[in-house]
């Protein structure tokens, strides 16, 4: 599977929390937005 490199604006305190939160949780931001997407795709069918 080939990957794209993407650039996203969130809100700074949002992403620090998230950030810190896959830190300790041993996740992948990236991964995370990859799973998210596929859902709302699966969702919509």
């Amino acid at each position: 599977m080939s990957k794209k490199i993407i650039s996203l604006s969130v809100d700074k305190n949002v992403y620090d929390r998230y950030n810190s939160k896959c830190k300790k949780e041993g996740m992948i931001i990236s991964k995370q937005v990859e799973i998210f997407m596929k859902k709302k795709l699966e969702e919509q069918g």
